[in-house]
């Protein structure tokens, strides 16, 4: 192994631009040009548009255009999709309503965008959109999507009666039922998983560029997935045929999920751009992404878990209400559905499960998956309940949950999961041992002495990531395949590019991507460039999210890899006139086995290049390209531990520590594993503790700024234990399963229940902000 190969902690290797200010952004673009855009946008979250007068806007200093609804569909650009079909438990299909980039009849949340101003200078165009005249007719509005289904409910879109999208299930339910009829224990739960907004740090910006001479288009714009945004663009929303326009994702400042989806702003600035004749670009503020990016989570669930006498599993029943806001986003079916109900057995050996979910229109902002997506809703459902069993059986949290533990692989769950592998006691073994978990009474009983409540919780989490295979996904309802690609090509003097369909905003690619090539051609990391996000440079791919990068993206370059090798390997043995099976690579050279006679690795690129002495028949140079479809899911678990205090005069949570045992199979980095989870912690506990985003009734967001919405900052977080265990995903060549979502899908469930056990009472809803924690103790003692 090489010393910056596979395993190594190797410093990121694209951090030295990003903490000197060399990034190269969305923001940064500039065209020769280039004008700048500022949207009118709903102030309202249901209403008709009667009029749209754009006259006075129009004549406002450096104003180039003022283009509207009407307009766009005169045109031909075609509605926003969602591209997961789902159907109903009765066979008929989900009921997408229409969604018009630019809304030219109603509007549907205070956000939704109406018209475009181009002009000079962003102040301008500010200014001129607040001149736009727009008479509306305010219409009744609902936010609540249990309320949304009621008689008398405002009607969001006519294709969805009672605002019902679809209401779905998995599993068996008359097998559950016959669990259910023969349980000793029944535990039921009323769940609600808080809605979010995602905030990462580079808010959402689009560059359009219409090329009049070559009639052509370009988009720069913060994507997590280029190449399906240049698809969905030109299949279905008619901005400009695929050959004729190139999607650029420079250096993304975080996604989280929340820039996975092709919006609004993207399809109306290109086509703004040819309208008038000038380079257009748009760059949200902060009020305008929390109220237009994608939300996530928003469920409101009822579970009921059936026990033996043993208290042993025997059924699990779900109900769940997910709000899906104003319109479908790109992926917002499939995150309450088959990336959520499918993960409903967790860690745990349950023969029965049914699960219903309907998804519903409310008057607010879009959701769709973010960090997780559907993952740690399931995980909150099964480990609140898990924890809340043990405290009515009168038995340990822990050994109630090893009880359960599935412990035989590969494991058939009720809902289609099939559990390739898993360890799932030595998750539970580490995190009690780091977290001195037998040790809890004597640091409750001196946090008494101080007046402070201290409570301990656990979770037991599983996850499904690298969503595969595309047969399997496409028969689910997927609208793409969910595999990926890699070209490596070796150059003339050795160095090597590797050009991959993932993206990376954040996650660390240029560096674990690299140590892969390093370790298996002994190349250094400074030869080796990797390069994405640009649809003209790199060939098809499906982008990153879901943490696919490793088990998916990886095994991409790793088959590229393979060929690559064994044409080096062919053009070696020429050289040195020996068998192709003694050639070995080892320290960036090609060798006969057991012999000191090698040829460099740069001198055998060169030869492929030249072509002076190749063998008979070989073709010229070394570029060799990959498409992989993995063959199942991969199965991050692990265990996470929380302990914290409570003030019971003030409310006021401190965690006071916080455990995490993983299992991410084999590692590449762990270093970059390590920042990862760490991340992922600190969203969860944001999530647990201060995050939430309100509306009131009227569907105006309450919370639109950081004045308003809290974030999790350093003090509100501990230092991290955090270790991993090993084993290897045995679906892909590098046995890795996926590491990016695993801190946000575990943690909100440690917390709360570490929480509850502190104050004494289970009823306690995320964020568990100070006056709720407080309001919470006091109801515990009337």
């Amino acid at each position: 192994m090489g010393i910056e190969g596979v395993g190594a902690r190797v410093a990121r290797k694209e951090d030295k631009r990003f903490i000197t200010g060399a990034g190269r952004y969305v923001d940064d673009m500039v065209v020769p040009g280039m004008k700048h855009a500022a949207f009118v946008r709903s102030p309202h979250a249901h209403a008709q548009i009667k009029k749209i007068d754009v006259k006075k806007a129009q004549g406002m200093p450096g104003v180039i255009g003022v283009l509207t609804g009407k307009e766009l569909k005169a045109d031909g650009i075609g509605n926003l999709i969602c591209g997961w079909m789902i159907h109903s438990k009765d066979g008929s299909p989900m009921k997408m309503g229409a969604w018009s980039p630019l809304a030219f009849d109603r509007v549907r949340y205070v956000g939704d965008a109406v018209v475009i101003v181009v002009a000079e200078t962003k102040g301008q165009a500010r200014d001129a959109a607040e001149a736009v005249e727009i008479t509306y007719k305010e219409l009744k509005a609902v936010v609540d999507a249990s309320k949304a289904m009621d008689k008398g409910a405002p009607q969001i879109h006519p294709e969805a009666d009672n605002n019902l999208i679809f209401d779905w299930d998995i599993g068996n339910a008359d097998d559950t039922e016959a669990a259910f009829g023969k349980a000793a224990h029944v535990v039921k739960m009323d769940i609600i998983n808080n809605r979010l907004v995602p905030n990462a740090m580079e808010p959402r910006a689009a560059l359009g560029h219409y090329d009049k001479a070559e009639d052509h288009y370009t988009c720069w714009t913060t994507s997590q997935n280029p190449h399906v945004a240049r698809l969905v663009m030109s299949a279905f929303y008619n901005v400009a045929p695929e050959n004729k326009l190139r999607v650029i994702a420079p250096d993304v400042g975080g996604g989280f999920g929340s820039k996975i989806y092709i919006y609004p702003e993207e399809i109306v600035c290109l086509w703004a751009s040819k309208k008038t004749g000038v380079p257009v670009k748009w760059v949200a503020d902060r009020t305008e992404s929390f109220l237009t990016d994608a939300h996530g989570r928003d469920h409101h669930t009822h579970a009921e878990m059936a026990f033996d006498k043993d208290h042993r599993i025997l059924g699990l029943k779900v109900e769940t209400q997910a709000n899906l806001g104003a319109y479908m986003s790109l992926f917002s079916s499939a995150t309450p559905t088959y990336l959520y109900a499918t993960l409903l057995s967790g860690q745990y050996n349950i023969p029965a499960i049914h699960a219903n979910v309907k998804a519903i229109y409310t008057n607010t902002a879009p959701v769709d998956a973010y960090r997780g997506a559907g993952r740690p809703e399931a995980t909150f459902v099964m480990e609140r309940m898990m924890e809340t069993a043990a405290r009515q059986f009168g038995v340990s949290p822990a050994e109630l949950r090893r009880k359960n533990f599935v412990t035989a692989f590969p494991h058939q769950t009720p809902v289609i999961m099939c559990y390739d592998a898993g360890d799932y006691a030595a998750s539970l073994d580490a995190a009690m041992k780091a977290s001195d978990y037998a040790g809890f009474a004597k640091r409750k009983a001196a946090a008494a002495k101080k007046g402070l409540l201290r409570g301990i919780g656990m979770s037991c989490y599983i996850e499904a990531c690298g969503i595969a295979p595309s047969a399997a996904v496409g028969s689910l309802g997927a609208g793409v395949g969910l595999w990926e690609s890699a070209e490596v090509r070796v150059n003339a003097v050795g160095t090597i590019e590797v050009l991959t369909g993932s993206h990376s905003h954040g996650q660390g690619h240029e560096t674990t991507f690299a140590q892969l090539v390093n370790e298996r051609f002994g190349v250094p990391l400074d030869s080796i460039s990797i390069v994405h996000g640009d649809t003209d440079k790199v060939q098809m791919g499906m982008g990153t999210y879901g943490s696919r990068s490793g088990a998916v993206g990886m095994s991409a370059i790793v088959k590229a890899l393979d060929k690559v090798e064994a044409k080096a390997k062919k053009i070696a043995a020429h050289l040195l006139e020996a068998d192709e099976g003694d050639i070995v690579i080892e320290n960036g050279a090609l060798k006969v086995a057991g012999t000191d006679k090698n040829v460099p690795w740069f001198q055998m690129a060169l030869a492929a290049y030249t072509a002076h002495n190749l063998p008979g028949g070989m073709e010229p140079g070394l570029k060799e390209t990959a498409f992989y479809d993995p063959s199942n899911f991969t199965f991050p678990a692990g265990c996470y531990i929380c302990e914290v205090e409570v003030d019971p005069e003030t409310g006021v949570t401190e965690i006071v520590q916080f455990v995490a045992a993983d299992d991410f199979g084999n590692i590449i980095n762990p270093m970059i594993v390590e920042g990862q989870v760490h991340g992922g912690l600190a969203q969860g506990i944001g999530q647990a503790l201060l995050e939430g985003a309100h509306y009131d009734n009227s569907g105006q967001l309450l919370t639109a700024s950081y004045m308003d919405y809290t974030m999790p900052r350093a003090g509100d977080l501990p230092s991290f234990k955090v270790s991993t265990s090993n084993t290897p995903c045995p679906g892909n060549p590098l046995g890795i399963k996926g590491c990016g979502e695993a801190g946000a899908i575990g943690s909100p469930p440690a917390v709360i229940n570490a929480l509850t056990d502190a104050i004494g009472s289970n009823d306690l809803a995320m964020p568990a902000s100070p006056s709720t924690v407080w309001a919470a103790i006091r109801a515990t003692k009337h």
